[in-house]
């Protein structure tokens, strides 16, 4: 059997955006990958023996880190019934449960299929998913069902095993159908990482311990979550500051980041959600213990909550990264979309705040941003030893006539948001020119949809009712 890893020549591509320590953009380059990893990035690489792909006209960028999503919530969008621009979170969480509680095993893989495949037709290669949704009449073994779809695309997978503990009757939003025992969750967390946790260099899959909110659970959900997460050396996350803060001070008598670091649910291996009520005092915490943020645009703009102080944060020393969020406060699964959100919104309070992120910092907290949050040295950047994986855009196309001179700020500022032409993870090409490896698109979306309108709509035009 030949050992040999497999070769691969991306040639002659107009600009390369590393985003790099030195931030080197590089023209008329290439990168060699050999097996998972990039070999070699510069000028006439060695292209003997390899896969030569033409890269001309092209630009190259290392592929995005979404670092906070629910898949489950593909089949829970497009609502008007349910309606999340109009409402307080904890009203929504009330209105939506509801409609969660239907999901099944089916539901779960198909709609990780399209949220992973929308996810790596727009560039993103390494997703972490908080998956919190545990009906009573559902297996267990929900997350497995993810891993499945994650290796039939390709897609490198962080699983986030979330619960709620805190039953409605005890003030939680969560149906009693939906609550978990703290044990039975931290049974299949143990089980889980056991079973697919990869700490290794290149790792296709992780496991992330993470409860989904301080207001719906337990206390001891989180202390316990933390003591199994730190002895197995996982991660952790959870939703922390949108809008739960005077809800959890009537509780508890402390704002939810005090609570979290009163239980030391804080640290280096530990990243929140959302975030847009942390303050200015509540920054510096955040910085001093390198507990990270995932900025999620979409539903703070389509709540109408405060958008975040980025460059405060930044100058505080908070690690930041951008997540698209469930499809229930986003409808969709585009990171580029993401991009461009959350450029726009800084560049809305950039005068009042002293200036805003350019548009190439906003991609270096979706690369090498999303990469340390995640702990993945391995990823967010294009250089040699770390993997490959990467998504290309042809820029000759009369659209982008006139702004290609500068391929760093290209993506959020002019606006590209629509599917890139190549897709790479792990040195395996996924998606390419409006086609995934391996799979049949329209015959998934007719499964998918079968599954949606049977469980979850229900035959039901007044879908959501």
């Amino acid at each position: 059997m030949n050992s040999t890893p497999k070769k691969t020549v991306f040639k002659n591509a107009a600009a390369i955006v590393t985003c790099d320590a030195r931030d080197r953009v590089l023209r008329n380059a290439d990168i060699l990958i050999e097996g998972p990893q990039i070999s070699a990035i510069g000028p006439d690489v060695d292209t003997r023996g390899a896969d030569v792909i033409n890269a001309a006209n092209c630009f190259i960028y290392p592929g995005l880190i979404n670092t906070h999503h629910h898949f489950f919530q593909m089949f829970v969008r497009n609502l008007l019934t349910v309606d999340y621009p109009n409402m307080q979170v904890l009203d929504w969480l009330n209105e939506i449960y509801p409609i969660f509680k239907r999901i099944d095993t089916d539901c779960v893989y198909y709609a990780s299929l399209a949220a992973m495949a929308d996810l790596l037709k727009h560039g993103c290669t390494t997703a972490f998913d908080h998956h919190y949704c545990f009906p009573s009449h559902t297996e267990i073994e929900l997350v497995d069902q993810q891993f499945e779809a994650a290796s039939q695309l390709g897609m490198r997978f962080h699983a986030g095993r979330g619960t709620n503990t805190l039953p409605m009757s005890q003030g939680s939003t969560v149906p009693d159908e939906m609550c978990e025992t703290t044990d039975g969750f931290l049974a299949d967390c143990e089980r889980l990482i056991d079973t697919f946790h990869d700490s290794a260099p290149f790792s296709m899959g992780q496991i992330v311990v993470s409860p989904c909110q301080p207001i719906n659970c337990f206390r001891e959900t989180f202390v316990e979550s933390l003591a199994l997460a730190r002895d197995k050396g996982v991660r952790l996350h959870t939703h922390l500051g949108e809008g739960e803060n005077s809800a959890m001070e009537e509780r508890w008598g402390m704002r939810t980041l005090a609570w979290c670091q009163d239980i030391d649910f804080v640290g280096e291996d530990v990243w929140y959600a959302h975030g847009w009520e942390l303050t200015p005092a509540e920054y510096r915490v955040m910085a001093e213990t390198g507990t990270g943020l995932s900025h999620c645009p979409a539903p703070a703009v389509l709540g109408g909550f405060t958008i975040i102080d980025m460059p405060a944060m930044q100058k505080s020393g908070m690690r930041l990264s951008l997540g698209v969020d469930g499809s229930a406060t986003n409808d969709g699964s585009n990171p580029l979309d993401t991009l461009r959100m959350a450029f726009l919104m800084q560049c809305f309070h950039g005068k009042s705040r002293g200036g805003s992120p350019t548009p190439y910092e906003i991609l270096k907290m979706a690369t090498r941003g999303g990469a340390d949050i995640l702990g993945r040295q391995d990823l967010g950047c294009l250089e040699a030893g770390r993997a490959a994986d990467l998504f290309m855009i042809q820029t000759d196309k009369m659209e982008y006539a006139g702004a290609v001179h500068d391929p760093a700020n290209f993506l959020a500022r002019v606006g590209v948001t629509g599917p890139v032409d190549l897709t790479m993870v792990n040195g395996r090409v996924v998606y390419r020119d409006g086609a995934f490896d391996g799979m049949d698109q329209a015959a998934m979306f007719a499964a998918a949809e079968k599954v949606c309108n049977r469980v979850i709509r229900r035959n039901n035009p007044a879908y959501g009712k």
